[in-house]
């Protein structure tokens, strides 16, 4: 039966992975993105289509939260299914030690943990019968620290705020899960691998050497953990951190 969910970042690397995913199961895609013209080229891409639809929010702004959901309700949208998958490159900052400032650690902790508290909390608050499931986006480094051989330079290459971050909001799902499992909502946790993409050959072929499958994960493989997870037939599955990485993390 066709669903409405809800991907906030719709128009970034996983984001655009998950609308399409969903379009052509015809369900109802309601996304998030700060910009216009971004969210007007992904309407562009699908032809528009009349259940894609784009809400331009930057969801760390004071009050960006509770104006969403108003929106949502305005434009009739009921969501099913709540994916947190925004993020942001701002915060991912280190100085000459590699190490990070206060500042960007908040800010990351900020787009990683509070906001998707927030935005669970609000759609659960407003429409508890129509909510089903909540998926947190998250990362093998939520699950493991960053491996040092992977990179030329480590560790300004690999900020600390990012893994600490996503390791809080494998958390927040279980706290999340345990309070809303009364009202029959479900919430989990994907941990993706690294993705192929803006890399270089030198990248691959260390990140090759270092996971059981040999290889960063493609695009394609992206929407198919997030179906699994929201899907009926895994009602049983809430609390979890899924770790969908290519085996990454077991060793």
């Amino acid at each position: 039966m066709p669903q409405t969910i809800l991907i906030t970042g719709g128009t970034g690397k996983f984001g655009r992975q998950f609308v399409e995913y969903f379009l052509k199961k015809e369900w109802t895609v309601a996304f998030t993105t700060t910009n216009q013209e971004r969210g007007e080229s992904l309407l562009e891409e699908f032809t528009r289509p009349e259940k894609l639809i784009a809400f331009v929010s930057d969801l760390t702004k004071p009050g960006s939260v509770g104006k969403l959901v108003g929106d949502l309700r305005q434009r009739g949208c009921s969501i099913n299914h709540l994916v947190n998958n925004a993020r942001s490159l701002d915060s991912l900052k280190t100085d000459s030690l590699g190490q990070s400032s206060r500042e960007d650690f908040l800010a990351e902790y900020l787009m990683d943990v509070v906001v998707p508290y927030e935005l669970s909390m609000a759609l659960f608050n407003t429409q508890p019968d129509e909510l089903k499931t909540i998926t947190n986006i998250g990362s093998q480094y939520g699950l493991v620290a960053a491996n040092p051989g992977l990179y030329e330079d480590y560790p300004k290459q690999s900020p600390i705020q990012y893994g600490v971050a996503k390791a809080a909001l494998g958390h927040l799902t279980k706290e999340l899960a345990v309070r809303l499992a009364p009202a029959g909502v479900r919430v989990n946790c994907i941990a993706y691998g690294g993705v192929e993409g803006r890399v270089n050959s030198d990248f691959l072929k260390r990140y090759a050497t270092l996971t059981p499958s040999g290889r960063m994960l493609n695009e394609r493989e992206l929407a198919g953990p997030l179906e699994a997870v929201i899907s009926d037939s895994c009602s049983a599955i809430t609390g979890q951190t899924i770790a969908a990485d290519g085996g990454w993390t077991l060793w």
